[in-house]
């Protein structure tokens, strides 16, 4: 921690390297090592822990996972900030592996070897959705994946039933796993501002997740279902079966699908596999 320390602060590395966040990349810096330090006691990270952080730019929640002694895989798309980087990890030596990669198409759990490792990261905007269906539904199970999102998404992601920001995400989020908002990040915050807020949220992979299969048919069906949230079942559901895949599924087809819970959507996507 003391090599951590002598580093200079990340607002005089960025400009020492002149570096800019890139709008095209959704970037927006985290410097304030603050709320990156809160984020990492928010996500519960210790000394001998993995942590995978995506999209980690100059460094800021890089620097501090490794304050707590965790070791660290840094996945970095935008190869400007790997001067930065290297001077973290040469700062601990052993403890910080820079994967130059996408992280949309990289394999977490190649990655991560084996061990459990847990994904703590402030996702770049224009990525972070799809990024977080990816570590819910694919192969690779993290322990517990705490993400900085807009604040818009964050609310779609744990929105309940009902709700006016309840949809496709949080369904599929809610069916894999637990989660809360568990901390906001107003737009100041960041280098440069975003136009809006952001919040962390914490999720808890579910012990028991949905067959491979269930979750395929859940995105097929929470696709088709608030595609036309404003329909009835009958009508937004009519090209996977309508009123049949209602009645197989035990549930009324005059319904919209903004009143269904996650549990009855699971219903609807084992009947539209049985279907099939």
């Amino acid at each position: 921690m003391s090599a951590l320390s002598d580093l200079p602060p990340l607002r005089e590395s960025l400009e020492a390297h002149g570096l800019l966040a890139r709008k095209s990349l959704g970037q927006h810096f985290l410097l304030d090592l603050n709320i990156t330090r809160k984020i990492a006691r928010l996500a519960g990270v210790g000394e001998g822990d993995l942590a995978i952080e995506v999209g980690p730019g100059p460094g800021g929640l890089t620097r501090a996972l490794l304050e707590t002694g965790a070791e660290v895989i840094a996945v970095e798309k935008d190869e400007r900030f790997l001067p930065l980087l290297q001077e973290l990890a040469a700062a601990c030596p052993g403890r910080l592996r820079i994967e130059l990669a996408d992280a949309l198409t990289v394999d977490e759990a190649a990655l991560a070897a084996g061990r459990p490792a847990q994904i703590v990261s402030n996702l770049p905007y224009n990525v972070g959705t799809p990024l977080l269906v990816k570590w819910l539904t694919g192969p690779f199970r993290p322990v517990s994946m705490t993400l900085m999102f807009q604040k818009e998404v964050a609310q779609r992601i744990v929105a309940a039933a009902g709700a006016s920001a309840y949809g496709r995400l949080a369904v599929i989020a809610q069916a894999c796993a637990t989660a809360q908002i568990v901390m906001d990040a107003p737009a100041r915050a960041f280098t440069p501002p975003p136009k809006v807020d952001s919040a962390v949220v914490r999720l808890t992979p579910r012990p028991e997740r949905p067959e491979h299969a269930v979750l395929d048919a859940l995105q097929t069906v929470t696709a088709a279902a608030f595609g036309q949230r404003r329909k009835m079942l009958r009508s937004s559901l009519k090209s996977l079966g309508g009123e049949a895949l209602c009645a197989a599924a035990g549930i009324d087809p005059a319904r919209r699908a903004e009143t269904l819970s996650v549990a009855e959507f699971l219903d609807l996507s084992r009947a539209f596999i049985a279907r099939a």
